[in-house]
């Protein structure tokens, strides 16, 4: 079988020849992360930085975040695993069943489109460890900078409605799922994740198709993958073979181990209590982020000349209420212009337009408030795998 594997070392071959490296976008990062932030072109995808090659883990350059949507060929790609298929649209099948369900079922690419209602939403997939990289303390793992992120237009069918034909019986406690890709060797563990029944009935909570109307990109999970908007993408399982309703609790390295933060630094909010334990939760919601996409740290400002900062704002589904500037390292804050509203889940656009005066050095923060009130901090509560680093961006720049 042809996999993503051998696209890849066709990519090492040609595409990926034309690696650049990125000067001064990565301030804060080990110097390993530095030395490997290079901008690769993957097959369908235009330039993206590199953060590990194998699994392919690609971040979005911050100057292509601006827009309320991102770009199909700009969207970043996280995937767990290295054996990665191409699947064939026609023989694919989604098998929804397991214990607590009545009527296991399976069903075709085509019944996912003609049998079901279509749904749609615009929402942001975010991977757990979104500025992994900027964290201070550095923690292991994929050092990811700012552009593990991004908003798309999402289209397919509810889970709900998946469950409900498969007969959902009243002990189901959580709904597991599972992707067409699979370790390189046996000791590792495959990645599949759960959700509790109510986020999974959740009418948010969709099996989509389409991105941005468009067949999914085979790097972002063709044919079909979970969306679940609000929770960090580590449950937006990609290639979805399997949905399983459990009467019991997923125990997996995926959801006992890994993607969890010790309840003394974050206690529970109980959102997936089935998964709660002793000393770690789950994690699960994004928080409220903010991004200055327009401007870089290093850049250089002229006295006298009027500017204009652009970026977005999101959060886990609460809105944005307001995005707040400050040009003078946060003495002073000034609220920017926010744009378009396409929905709670999605990237609000900002902008604020202002003269720099004083010559010399400057820092510029910007920061968000979601719709409950919940403002961006200034510090991060380190925690081992680097999760929930969403302090408020700090640029700094000259004008002359």
């Amino acid at each position: 079988m042809t996999t993503r594997r051998t696209v890849l070392k066709t990519a090492v071959g040609g595409l990926a020849l034309s690696t650049v490296r990125l000067p001064g976008v990565h301030a804060g990062l080990p110097s390993g992360a530095i030395e490997s932030a290079a901008l690769d072109a993957l097959p369908g995808k235009r330039a993206l930085i590199k953060r590990s090659f194998r699994p392919p883990n690609y971040e979005t350059p911050v100057e292509d975040l601006g827009a309320a949507i991102t770009p199909n060929d700009r969207f970043f790609v996280r995937w767990h695993l290295a054996n990665i298929p191409t699947v064939n649209a026609r023989s694919w099948r989604l098998r929804v069943g397991g214990e607590a369900a009545a009527s296991p079922l399976e069903l075709t690419l085509t019944q996912l489109r003609r049998e079901f209602h279509p749904a749609e939403l615009v929402a942001v997939c975010q991977c757990a460890g979104h500025q992994r990289g900027l964290a201070e303390p550095h923690v292991p793992g994929v050092q990811w900078g700012a552009g593990a992120v991004g908003n798309a237009r999402w289209r397919g069918v509810r889970l709900r409605d998946l469950l409900a034909r498969a007969g959902l019986m009243r002990q189901a406690i959580e709904i597991a799922f599972d992707g067409a890709d699979a370790p390189v060797i046996a000791q590792t563990p495959d990645f599949m994740k759960s959700l509790p029944v109510d986020k999974a009935l959740d009418e948010n909570t969709l099996v989509a198709y389409e991105m941005n109307g468009s067949p999914l990109p085979a790097w972002n999970g063709f044919p079909v993958r979970l969306i679940v908007p609000g929770w960090a993408a580590t449950y937006w399982v990609k290639q979805l073979t399997s949905v399983r309703a459990l009467a019991r609790p997923l125990s997996n390295f995926w959801m006992s181990t890994g993607y969890r933060v010790p309840t003394a630094i974050y206690p529970s909010t109980g959102e997936f209590r089935s998964q709660d334990s002793a000393t770690s939760t789950p994690v699960t919601q994004i928080d409220v982020n903010s991004l200055v996409t327009s401007l870089r740290t290093g850049e250089r400002l002229e006295s006298g000349r009027p500017a204009s900062l652009r970026g977005i704002a999101w959060d886990s589904g609460q809105g944005i209420a307001r995005v707040e500037l400050s040009l003078d390292g946060g003495r002073q804050w000034q609220s920017a212009r926010l744009g378009s509203d396409l929905g709670r889940f999605s990237f609000r656009t900002w902008t604020l337009d202002f003269t720099p005066r004083d010559r010399g050095p400057a820092v510029i923060l910007c920061r968000a408030t979601s719709g409950r009130g919940i403002v961006q901090p200034e510090t991060w509560r380190a925690n081992p795998s680097g999760y929930h680093n969403n302090v408020i961006q700090r640029l700094e720049v000259h004008v002359a």
